[in-house]
């Protein structure tokens, strides 16, 4: 499974600091129960990912709207 590949399955997101000093990402659902724990730098680079990767879907759900508008 790819970035690009659909799938039906369910889960939930939490983010939070730990008492350790540490960013945890908390995937758990039916099928995962997964802790991640990043130093503050790492989670400031994955935000930024985050944060570039919602600029460029928002353009590309701008192009594919202007793409299937009906013409008048």
């Amino acid at each position: 499974m790819g970035i690009n590949s659909s799938n039906d399955i369910i889960a939930d997101l939490q983010l939070g600091s730990t008492s350790d000093g540490l960013v945890r990402i908390y995937v758990i659902g039916e099928e995962v129960d997964l802790p991640m724990d990043f130093e503050p730098d790492e989670a400031r680079e994955i935000a930024a990912e985050l944060l570039a990767a919602a600029d460029e879907a928002e353009q590309i759900a701008k192009k594919n709207a202007k793409k299937n508008r009906k013409p008048r």
